[in-house]
Formats: C-alpha cells, structure tokens, sequence
C-alpha cells in the first residue's frame, strides 16, 4: 500500500476511517461461541459488513496473541480475508534493539517467514533508533511511531519539556522524521489531544497520522479534522468499540455497518469542506 493508492482509497471511498477488530471473545455474540473459531467467525462478518467503508483494518496483536498458538492462528486468517486495497496495520507496538526489532518486522511483514504480511505496524520508540529503523528498512512497508496517544497515563511522559519547553512527544516527531519519510512513516495521536494536533502539523506537516480515539473515548472527529488535516487528508481516524460492539446480537454486523457508516458520512462532509474530493 503505498502513500498514492492510501490517497486515492481515501478519495474514492470518501472515507478515512479505520476499523480496529480488537476482537474481545468475552464480548462477542454469544452464538458465535459454537463455531470453531469465534473470533475468525466475528471479524468475517465485520469485514464483509464494512469493507467498502473504511480504507484500514487493525487488529490489536494483544486479544489474538493471548490465546497462543490458536490466537495466531485467528490472526492469520483474518490477515488473510483483509481486503488487498485496504490499508492493513498490525497494532502490535513493538519497540527493542535492532535484532529483535528486525525478527518482529519479519514476524508481521515477512509472509513467507511467518505467514503474515501486514502493510504497517505500530512501533513504540522509546528505545531510540533501534526500535525503528530496522522497520523502515523494509521497503514498501510502513512504520506507524506513537507520539500522543489519547490514554490517561499518556501525561506521565509525553508532555515531560526539556530546557526550552520542548515535550518529549515534539522531540519524537522531530527524531523519526529524519530517520524516514512521509512514504513510510506515520504517527499515532490520539484524538482526545485536541488542540496539540496544531503542535504535530507544525512538526510533520505531510505524514498521515494514525488517530484512535473517536467515538467511545470521546474525541470530536470534527476537531481532529480541524486541526490536523493536510492537503492529503494526511488522517487515519479509528473506530473500535463503536463499531464492533454496536450490538451482541445476531444483528451485530449489521449494527456495525450502521456505525461504520455514520462515520464515512461525516467524513464525507470533512473531506468536501477540505476540497479533496467534490461535494455531492
């Protein structure tokens, strides 16, 4: 998935929605649990259901690897059934010394190694150059850096300022950059940041941002467009809870469709009033 065909799904589907598929058993429809496998069953049917919707799927490695090797399993049949012309993103956040950072790269990127071939995973820096660069290295890959994310703990480190008022999470913007480009890399920000999306674009004014948040934790699409779209869109706005446990019925993945679809609505009318794509 390079940059230009994440712009162009963007503008065709009028939509830069993400959906996260944190697939949680305990909270799954209760008729799902008799199948073989219930977490591959459930993320199936939100595919199918919102596929044409959104331009990105991310499962959280968390609530598959959990379960060990039948986890990993879940994990890569669903990688197998993501659409080809969505964006898909490992939410792995892995950080570590070069070694091992260049085996987790070939754990999620190298589909003759491990069988898996995501497009992009999230990384946590806080080891420096070592934690990334063996990511960026792979070509035609994207590396996704947290910078500010949207969790209450966030506060602890991200905005420490040094001697002349600069937050670590400024610090960090600043470093990646240099060690990739806006045609590798992206930032996580969380959308409940609101205003500090200001402080990001003045930092990295043409890499896509990866942006959780919205909808069950409270952030306002409307304010992460306002503050931190680009020329490009440059925004992967996520949607999880919101969507994929709209209902534990049946009618689930009909309700996550519905969910699904007010989002790209309102993207729609961001997109528009950006003049990225023609009003309707």
């Amino acid at each position: 998935m390079t940059r230009a065909a994440l712009i162009q799904q963007i503008k065709t589907k009028k939509s830069f929605l993400c959906v996260g598929l944190d697939t949680d058993i305990a909270k799954i429809p209760q008729h799902l649990l008799d199948d073989e496998d219930p977490i591959f069953s459930f993320n199936k049917a939100i595919i199918e259901a919102t596929e044409d919707l959104c331009v990105a799927y991310k499962p959280n490695i968390a609530f598959y690897e959990c379960y060990g090797a039948k986890g990993w399993q879940s994990l890569q049949k669903t990688w197998e059934i993501l659409p080809k012309e969505c964006l898909s993103i490992a939410d792995a956040k892995r950080g570590d010394i070069g070694n091992t950072s260049t085996r987790y790269a070939k754990a999620f990127f190298d589909q003759e190694v491990s069988g898996l071939g995501f497009d992009a995973i999230t990384i946590a820096p806080y080891m420096g150059s070592d934690s990334v660069v063996p990511f960026l290295d792979i070509a035609e890959k994207w590396s996704i850096v947290l910078a500010l994310t949207s969790n209450p703990g966030s506060k602890d480190f991200q905005n420490f300022r040094n001697e002349v008022g600069v937050e670590l999470f400024e610090y960090v913007l600043d470093k990646v950059k240099e060690w990739g480009t806006p045609d590798n890399t992206m930032f996580v920000v969380g959308a409940t940041r609101g205003e500090a999306f200001t402080k990001v674009r003045q930092r990295v004014p043409d890499h896509f941002l990866l942006v959780p948040g919205v909808g069950a934790q409270g952030g306002s699409l409307q304010e992460v467009c306002q503050y931190g779209m680009n020329k490009d869109c440059g925004l992967l706005v996520n949607s999880t809870r919101g969507i994929i446990y709209a209902s534990d019925g049946k009618d689930f993945a009909e309700r996550a469709r519905e969910e699904a679809l007010k989002l790209q609505q309102e993207m729609q009318i961001e997109l528009e009033r950006a003049g990225l794509i023609l009003a309707q």
